[in-house]
């Protein structure tokens, strides 16, 4: 599963899958309901495999916690109703994909946040039990 080219905009709603690169920034299309738009170098642009969620021990890559949904769910999107849901309702489910999740640093906005964009992907087709390749693995394949 290939993150980098899925993107998170400040200020925008959805997530968007990258479409090309401009001059001063990109165009991008979002993934749920595949318009198009530019964004550009001043938009606070992150792409979701930087993301990471924390846990007591360490932090989590989001594709890591997506895939565990992904298993959970058997690869069919989540059926609970996500936006009326309550911070209890998100923990609760929350906890049985990552029991280890920091309570202190993770809110309930993130976890609603995270379960919104995989149904977005899952809807996409956009998410796999692949397992990405690490910069280590491609450098020892160039070698």
């Amino acid at each position: 599963m290939d993150l980098s080219k899925i993107l998170v905009v400040s200020g925008k709603p959805d997530i968007y899958e990258l479409v090309s690169q401009t001059k001063n920034g990109a165009i991008v299309e979002s993934l749920a309901d595949k318009k198009r738009c530019p964004v550009f170098k001043s938009d606070r642009i992150s792409s979701l495999n930087e993301i990471s969620i924390f846990t007591t021990e360490k932090e989590k890559p989001l594709g890591e916690v997506l895939q565990d949904i992904f298993r959970k769910e058997d690869g069919k999107t989540i059926t609970f109703e996500i936006k009326k849901a309550s911070g209890n309702e998100l923990f609760a489910y929350f906890k049985e994909i990552l029991p280890n999740y920091d309570t202190d640093h993770v809110h309930a906005s993130d976890v609603k946040k995270v379960l919104l964009w995989y149904n977005l992907l899952v809807n996409a087709g956009k998410i796999d039990l692949e397992e990405p390749e690490t910069e280590k693995q491609e450098e020892e394949k160039a070698e």
